[in-house]
């Protein structure tokens, strides 16, 4: 048999299909809306008592403190759950990172709360693809590389955060901190297309709110006495569309405020977000910002304030990055797999990590799609397919030449 053959097939054993699918089902079932701490919770139990099949210490590391921005303009705390760390053989040479999110989309109150088998190849459910699924690729590959005689060659953490559905501003830190000095870096969002196409190079994000604080005033009697803070937050919204980019697009999204209509409103919110393609184009909207900022001050004589900013880097593939995703696809052949790559407007946690110089594959989880919708489904053959793609990846990273 071939060598390379025979190795696939020796890393494809032990993974049952139906065991990752019992797996998904069950914590699909468990709703982890980001914000809701019973529910992030008890996902996080399950979490650590499945990942505790792998070597290594696992560790719940608290949020990082984040403020939000009420329609009233007041700073208000969020609430986020603990996120989960895996350190297996942290004084290896060769450290990798692996990571996923277990939040979703779908908040405790919303209809879509369980799963459904649509057919003998695909379920139905919150969180099946983005990324339960993708969760069980991540251990059961990790599980065959264990068994594999060679996982010793290298180390890993897994990060498993709480908060990627709005924006890992609880996390970001602590990926940051966990992707220092990694050689390489492994993310399982479902695949960027139901084929298993991989996202390559991503724009980034971010998301801002200015707080507009006006002059109330009779809307009769003595209007010129107020300074009207709708009207001000609209003229920038006017402006910051007006002036977009055609590599930095800027969404103005709302304007929370006003007041009753014979009173001249004294306070108004914009929030807006921008798609950064490049970091240079992020740098000249943040520089038109505060440009747009002091003359909308002037003019309408407000105060303005800016909450926010770039919270996810833009992604590019560098030669590294490419030399990545290349062995990406030579594993995808070794198995019959065809694996492409297309460019993605997405963000994730890939980008914060690629920010921190280290190359990184941030869709390698199931396929499916409809994600963030009650549509989402799962295809189920690809739980396996992409466990032993991931597998036979881990490997070639542990006992392949530098990247």
């Amino acid at each position: 048999m071939d060598p390379t053959s025979d190795l696939a097939a020796r890393l494809a054993a032990p993974l049952d299909g139906a065991v990752m699918l019992e797996q998904v089902l069950g914590w699909s079932a468990i709703n982890t809306g980001t914000g809701n701490l019973d529910g992030l919770g008890r996902q996080w139990e399950a979490l650590a008592e499945a990942f505790s099949a792998l070597p290594g210490t696992l560790e719940a590391v608290a949020p990082a403190p984040v403020t939000a921005i009420a329609p009233d303009g007041s700073a208000v705390e969020q609430s986020n759950g603990d996120h989960l760390v895996l350190r297996v053989r942290p004084d290896a040479p060769r450290r990798l990172l692996l990571t996923g999110h277990m939040d979703t989309v779908f908040p405790a109150a919303h209809p879509f709360q369980q799963p459904v088998r649509l057919d003998d190849n695909t379920v139905n459910g919150p969180g099946v693809a983005d990324m339960k699924g993708g969760i069980a690729v991540m251990l059961h590959a990790l599980l065959a590389f264990e068994a594999s005689g060679d996982a010793d060659r290298i180390g890993y953490d897994v990060l498993l955060n709480s908060d990627e559905e709005t924006g890992s501003l609880a996390s970001a830190a602590l990926i940051e901190t966990l992707a220092r000095g990694k050689y390489a870096a492994l993310t399982y969002e479902p695949a960027a297309l139901p084929d298993g196409t991989l996202a390559h190079a991503r724009g980034g994000t971010g998301n801002y709110a200015v707080i507009v604080r006006g002059r109330a005033a009779h809307a009769g009697r003595n209007p010129g006495d107020g300074r009207n803070a709708l009207v001000a937050a609209a003229a920038l919204a006017v402006g910051l569309k007006h002036g977009e980019e055609g590599d930095c697009p800027v969404n103005p999204a709302r304007i929370d405020g006003g007041a009753a209509n014979n009173v001249v409103p004294d306070n108004a919110v914009l929030r807006f977000n921008i798609r950064p393609r490049s970091p240079d184009a992020s740098a000249r909207f943040d520089a038109r910002l505060a440009r747009l900022v002091a003359d909308v001050a002037q003019a309408h004589e407000v105060t303005l304030h800016v909450h926010g900013g770039t919270t996810r880097p833009p992604k590019p593939v560098d030669a590294r990055a490419q030399n990545l995703f290349n062995l990406v696809r030579q594993c995808g052949a070794m198995l019959g797999q065809e694996i492409g790559w297309q460019p993605s407007g997405g963000v994730c946690d890939g980008n914060n990590i690629a920010a921190c110089g280290v190359p990184v594959v941030d869709t390698l989880g199931v396929r499916g799609g409809a994600i963030h919708s009650s549509d989402e489904y799962l295809i189920t053959p690809s739980l396996t397919e992409r466990a032993a793609l991931s597998a036979l990846l881990l490997h070639s990273l542990a006992t392949g030449d530098h990247l």
